[in-house]
């Protein structure tokens, strides 16, 4: 009776085997498309922190607009269309990112927006938050360029479909700062009324106000991604001697169990 099952369950682990097979090697092939783009990223970095430093003003053509250039900016804080970005962490707390135009030298409607640095979170629920620097008159500044603002997932119920978005119109009447999740360089330019540059800067020059300045990047470690695909390979190779080995001693039983030829 057992021997009758055999065929069956050879047949279930030879096709378990095999889909292990490319299940594993899949999986290797894709830590080695993650490795191929973090090296990526890292040459780009590489590349951009190797250019000449760009001065922004509003003639600054956006083919000069390279991801992580080093800049620098002189102009006016549109400190009333200042954006706190949500859930923003800074060694290891939460808090805001501050978001703020500056106007460039002296020009009343083109600006860059300005990632001024990290504030943060009220703790207990009568705290309220820190006011936020304010410097008026002529600032300048340096920093690297970005092309976005980085974005966080965002899941809203339809009840709550306008939480953590932009307010159509800025600034707020009562002179609130709007807190938002995400930040489209379209949508505040539209919001504000400035022409906005389309490029994002992360300041990084000290400045005494109080601001956490460590912005993040995504891990550039690729040989990380190299080892988990060798892993993989290896998990891979070994479902598939496993499945040598069941299919050459199926074949192996199969030829034992047939009769002896017939004697003349």
């Amino acid at each position: 009776m057992a021997h009758s099952h055999a065929n069956p369950r050879t047949l279930a682990t030879l096709i378990l085997l095999g889909a292990m097979v490319i299940v594993f090697v899949l999986a290797g092939n894709w830590q080695l498309r993650r490795a191929a783009q973090r090296h990526a990223t890292s040459e780009a970095i590489d590349s951009g922190r190797s250019l000449a430093p760009l001065h922004l003003s509003a003639k600054s053509p956006s083919s000069e607009f390279t991801n992580w250039r080093p800049v620098t900016a002189g102009g006016i804080w549109r400190n009333d269309l200042t954006v706190l970005l949500e859930n923003r962490s800074f060694k290891g707390r939460t808090g805001y990112w501050v978001a703020t135009p500056l106007l460039l030298d002296g020009s009343p409607d083109t600006a860059v927006v300005v990632l001024r640095g990290w504030v943060p979170r009220p703790l207990g629920p009568g705290e309220k938050l820190a006011p936020i620097p304010s410097p008026q008159g002529l600032q300048t500044l340096s920093g690297q360029l970005i092309n976005r603002v980085p974005r966080l997932f965002e899941l809203w119920s339809i009840e709550h479909s306008t939480a953590g978005k932009l307010p159509a119109q800025l600034p707020l009447a009562d002179h609130t700062l709007p807190h938002v999740q995400n930040l489209d360089l379209k949508a505040y330019a539209q919001a504000s009324g400035l022409t906005l540059l389309s490029t994002i800067v992360e300041q990084t020059s000290d400045s005494p106000d109080g601001f956490g300045r460590e912005w993040p990047h995504a891990s550039l470690n690729a040989s990380e991604n190299i080892g988990y695909a060798m892993q993989w390979f290896t998990f891979a190779a070994i479902a598939a001697i496993a499945w040598l080995v069941t299919a050459m001693n199926a074949l192996r039983r199969k030829r034992a169990s047939r009769p002896p030829p017939a004697q003349a």
